[in-house]
């Protein structure tokens, strides 16, 4: 595709999209498996299910995953496009 081709902008932006989804699904992916893994253990180990320190690490990584889901899904929810847009142009004016 030519460089100054007008969809060459959509064309980038969706491909970095992709890459942000498939970093996610990749994320989530990994998640289920090794928390099906630790689960699985306790099990075997006779440990009960009720127990909350069996948990901890689906808990605390499951915080990660939702924050990842948040910046992946709704890009927006807090720092918007129109904050990194003042951003930006504070820092080139800082730098100038």
């Amino acid at each position: 595709m030519e460089t100054n081709h007008p969809d060459n902008h959509i064309y980038t932006e969706a491909k970095r999209k992709v890459k942000e989804l498939k970093g996610f699904y990749i994320h989530f992916f990994v998640y289920i498996i090794v928390n099906l893994f630790l689960i699985a253990r306790n099990v075997q180990r006779g440990d009960s299910l009720y127990d909350m320190d069996n948990y901890w690490t689906a808990i605390l990584w499951g915080i990660g995953v939702l924050a990842h889901a948040l910046s992946v899904f709704v890009p927006n929810f807090i720092f918007g496009t129109d904050w990194e847009k003042k951003k930006i142009r504070e820092l080139m004016d800082k730098y100038k």
